[in-house]
This record gives C-alpha cells, structure tokens and sequence, in this order.
C-alpha cells in the first residue's frame, strides 16, 4: 500500500496541537521532527519559537479522500489559534514509510516498570520490569506521547491486582496491555476506529495478554459531542453499570466532558477514573465535568502542557 504524507512545519506549541489532530485521523501514523538529535513523540528540547515537522501519514486507498478533507479542515481550524502554514504532500511507498518509523521508534522506559519495545529489537529485562512490544504508527499510543506516559505512570500507583479495568480509547491498546501486566485481573478495552480495534487485537495478542484482555469496538455514549460511529454497533452488554474498579481515557477533553456520566455510572464505589489527553487550559473544564457526576480529583500530574486526572467515585 502506497501512503500520502501530510506535513506542517510550525513552532513548538502549535506542533503539540497538530500533532493530537495528525493523530486522530492517522490512527497514530505520525512523526516529529526537530533541531535536537533524538526523536520524541513529545518534541524532546523543542522550545517556542523553533520550527518543528509534524507529518501525518494516511493509506492511498477508497477512504483517503474524506480523511484528507477533514484533517484539512482540522487544521484550517487551528490556524485561526495558531502560525501554522499550508500542509505540504507527497507519495510514499510502504517500504519507505516503513523504514523512516524503524528509523524513529526506539526502546523507551516509562516509569518504574514499563519498558516499550519496537518489535524488532531483543530486550532482556530487568527483574520486575513489564516489557511491553509494539509495532509503531500502526495506532495510537506507542508510549511516546506524553498523555500515554502519564497514563502509564499513574496505573503504577492506582492499578489495583486482580481489578477489573475498561480502557475507553484503547487505540495500539498499549494502556490496556499494561493494566493486564501490572495485575488486572480482566481488561476490556473499546475503540471506535474499526483499523485501532484490529491494531490492539493483534498488539494484545502479541504481548501474550489475550487470557485478560478483550478488545471490542465502540465506547461510551456522549450526546452530540461524541460522533455517532463512536456509539457501538453491537451491544456491549459488558458494560454493565458499577462494574470496573479503574477506567482509563486518554482521548480528547470535550470527549471526556460528554462521557462523564457514563465514566461514572460504569465505575464502582471507591473506584477511579484516570484521565488523560488533555492540556493545562482544558482541566478545569474536566474536573467541574468529573466532580458533577461524583469523580473527586485524588491526584494530579503534567508533563509539559498535558494533563492527567486521577478521580475518585465518592
């Protein structure tokens, strides 16, 4: 398969909204360049001010036209907020896009425990580490992007073994592969993108968590913020209502907002939300939804201009 890339060359801080826009219409396909010699989702040393390339890649194939229009649109929408220019596009072959991703997506250590691999390197890890293998820009959540890493780190701490634990978003599924190695004792994880339910399939089924994780497509309803393919197309009857000790969302804050009474009627007494994918200008926003419907604030961590929310069912 052939692929189009779609690449803006912006400041650091217009880069970081481009790139949470790249990622939703790519399923994660997407890469950074910066001045500074290393490759990070997050735009490692890049400072305001310094050009950044933020590209998105998209498949030639029957459904490229409509994407293309409304990641188009996205980022028209953007550019009345940030400097960003018109995109530049060129064809690639899968052989080129495949080695530029090799190129890029290197072993990384989250947290106390968790290491991210690229599934074409060995790593032999250290007692108590949770290696974790992926196949980078396949969806997203490859563990470079700072909502994911903060995710990661805050189940550290409130991921309680042999807790039952809905991932809602799950993209590569790399959040839901993680509960179930920090102990959960069952996963179920939904996305609304048939091509990131399929991703997460294959990522669970790789990392040997198929015994504890389930992944299904759809999610939590939202009212008019949520679009209408991200309501499930077959019943979820395992969401049954006050059923997960810990639910993961690591999406966008208007998301999250819409979704919080179905966050909170899923979860059971004592149990918490971690949420993430939002910046530092949207969290007030998301705690006044969160605590509306119960979910008090019990913990907070940032890194750079992205939130995470740990809340509690009171």
């Amino acid at each position: 398969m052939d692929w189009l890339e779609i690449s803006v060359t912006t400041d650091g801080e217009a880069a970081e909204a481009v790139l949470e826009l790249f990622n939703r219409f790519s399923q994660g396909k997407t890469a950074v360049e910066t001045p500074v010699d290393c490759f990070e989702y997050e735009l490692g040393g890049a400072s305001p001010g310094t050009s950044v390339i933020v590209k998105a890649y998209l498949p030639v194939d029957a459904s490229l036209p409509p994407v293309q229009r409304r990641l188009e649109e996205g980022l028209w929408h953007l550019s009345r907020l940030y400097p960003i220019p018109e995109p530049v596009t060129r064809r690639l072959g899968e052989n080129d896009w495949a080695e530029a991703w090799k190129k890029e997506f290197h072993l990384q250590r989250i947290g106390r425990r968790v290491v991210i691999v690229p599934t074409w390197e060995t790593y032999e890890p250290a007692a108590q580490e949770i290696v974790i293998r992926l196949e980078p820009g396949m969806a997203f959540g490859t563990g470079l992007h700072p909502t994911t890493r903060l995710c990661l780190r805050a189940m550290e701490d409130h991921l309680t073994p042999g807790s039952t634990v809905l991932d809602v978003g799950t993209g590569s599924g790399i959040l839901a592969i993680a509960a179930s190695r920090l102990g959960a004792g069952s996963v179920l994880a939904l996305d609304a993108d048939l091509a990131a339910v399929s991703v997460a399939q294959q990522n669970v089924s790789m990392n040997g968590t198929s015994d504890r994780v389930v992944v299904q497509h759809g999610t939590l309803r939202g009212g008019d913020t949520v679009p209408r393919y991200f309501v499930p197309d077959t019943d979820l009857g395992v969401l049954d209502s006050g059923q997960f000790h810990l639910i993961l969302i690591n999406i966008l804050a208007p998301v999250i907002i819409s979704v919080a009474p179905e966050l909170a009627a899923r979860l059971r007494p004592g149990g918490k939300v971690i949420a993430a994918g939002l910046i530092e200008t949207q969290e007030r926003d998301v705690v006044e939804a969160l605590r509306a419907e119960g979910l008090f604030p019990v913990e907070r961590t940032q890194e750079k201009d992205w939130v995470a929310l740990v809340t509690e069912r009171r």
